[in-house]
Parts: structure tokens; C-alpha cells; sequence
């Protein structure tokens, strides 16, 4: 795992869980690199198996890398770098199946959706919400000049965006999934909206949880879905794109359990 800060992530709790299930003697590190340093790091580690990619390093990913996936072009971001045959590194972005692998196993029956950022887990999730089946979304960021980038990767799958002001009134938070990927903290003004039990919140951060977002989303009624979900499913495609095993999911759920109780997995 690459990434600063990493101390506290999840990520080798789930991979060694992996690797002990499927019988692999193999290491995952936590370590600490920033964007500049990305190129000395990955060249120190030329034999390596491969590497998770977390903030603020998911577009730098994607400069370095040789070649890049079809999934990791759409997005134009990557958490995943894999060692390619001739040199070099593939850039690759399992959040796409983090997402969707969250909302296929605990949301249900929404039709629109709101996405609150824009960053790089934003432009995933913009991805995956087209794979999905969704044609335009709404998004709501504090700094609206900062789009650009989510804006291109919207065009690149054929998704209309409409951009908002982050404002508890916004009218697109009634939308039926409100997908949120802003980092600790920056959602919480929204707790005080009148959620309903027809909404579905997914909230990307899962330490601690529940957040106060997802706790005011679950009073009202609405569903609410962990970011630790979502983490768990990108981690298993990663482990199966590392290793080229199918990942022990179930596994890696009992070992992020253990490690995180209250983590809504």
C-alpha cells in the first residue's frame, strides 16, 4: 500500500487475510510516498507483485504507469498498480468494483443518484454509477472549479453531470443513492437533512463509523452502506488481479471484522 498518510489503513489487515487463506507465503507493506516520490519507490521495488494506491497518489498512479486498463483510461485515476511483462508498471482502478460491489450486495431499488466530490474516488464511483446504468447524475463539491477532471471522466462514459454547491437545502440530496467521497468530516454539515427511508447513503469513510452523516441518514430510515464495504470489494479485485486466484472474500470480511467491529461489514 502507497499512500500518505497510510498508518491507519485496512488494506494489509485484508491482503494478508487473502494471502493466508489462498496458502501464499507473501508480504503486504504499508508504506509511506507521496506524488513526488512514487517513481523512486516503484523503482526500488521492480520484482514486486504489485501495489495499492491510495491518497494522494491515484492520478500520479496513472502518470507513471507504462500502460493503463480500460477501467484506470475511464476513470482517469488509478489505485492499482500491477508489474507489466515487458517493464514497467499497469495501471488498473478496482474502486470501479469496490462500488459496485458494496451497493450490489446492500442497496437496492434506486433510480437517480447525488455524488458529493470530486476527486479521484469521485471520478470511480462516477464510473461505476454509469456501469450501473445511470445516464446523468448530480454532483455536489465544495469548490465547483474543481471539476474539471470529473467532468472528463463523465464524458468518457457518456454521463451527463450536473454540478451543485455542497449545501444541506440542495435539492439533488433527495435523490435515492447519495454517494459521498469526501474525505473525514467535510459531510457532516449534511447530518442535519431530513433523510428519508427511501434513500440509500454509501459513505466512503469507515473510521471511524458510523460517521455522523450515515448515523442522521440511519435515523431517518434511509439504508446506509460503509466505506469498508466498498474497501473490501475493491481489495478482493485486487488480490485476484495480483495473484490471479479468486479472492477468499469471505476471509477477508471475517479478518476486517476482527480488526474493525463496528466497521459495517
Amino acid at each position: 500500500m502507497l499512500g500518505s498518510p497510510v498508518v491507519h489503513s485496512l488494506s494489509p489487515v485484508l491482503h494478508r487475510a487473502a494471502y493466508t487463506a489462498l496458502g501464499l507465503d507473501w508480504t503486504y507493506e504499508a508504506i509511506e510516498c507521496t506524488a513526488d516520490e512514487l517513481p523512486q519507490v516503484l523503482a526500488r521495488r521492480a520484482d514486486w507483485a504489485g501495489f495499492s494506491c491510495t491518497m494522494p497518489l491515484k492520478h500520479a498512479a496513472l502518470d507513471v504507469a507504462a500502460h493503463a486498463r480500460a477501467t484506470a483510461q475511464q476513470v482517469g485515476a488509478a489505485n492499482t498498480l500491477l508489474p507489466a511483462a515487458d517493464g514497467g508498471w499497469i495501471a488498473d482502478n478496482t474502486d470501479v468494483d469496490g462500488v459496485l460491489g458494496a451497493l450490489r450486495e446492500r442497496a437496492s431499488g434506486w433510480t437517480d443518484a447525488v455524488v458529493l466530490g470530486a476527486g479521484g474516488t469521485a471520478q470511480a464511483v462516477v464510473v461505476a454509477l454509469a456501469r450501473a446504468g445511470l445516464s446523468e447524475l448530480d454532483v455536489l463539491v465544495r469548490d465547483p472549479s474543481r471539476v474539471v477532471a470529473l467532468r472528463d471522466t463523465a464524458a468518457r462514459v457518456g454521463v451527463v453531470l450536473r454540478v451543485h454547491a455542497l449545501d444541506p437545502a440542495a435539492a439533488a440530496l433527495g435523490a435515492s443513492l447519495v454517494v459521498s467521497t469526501m474525505p473525514p468530516g467535510a459531510a457532516d454539515p449534511l447530518a442535519e437533512r431530513a433523510w428519508t427511508g427511501k434513500q440509500t447513503v454509501l459513505d466512503v469513510v469507515y473510521d471511524p463509523w458510523p460517521t455522523p452523516l450515515a448515523a442522521a441518514a440511519s435515523a431517518r430510515g434511509a439504508s446506509v452502506v460503509s466505506g469498508a464495504l466498498m474497501l473490501l470489494h475493491q481489495a478482493a479485485e485486487q488480490v485476484a488481479l495480483m495473484t490471479g486466484e479468486p479472492a477468499p472474500v469471505n476471509a477477508m470480511r471475517v479478518a476486517l471484522r476482527a480488526a474493525v467491529r463496528a466497521a459495517g461489514v
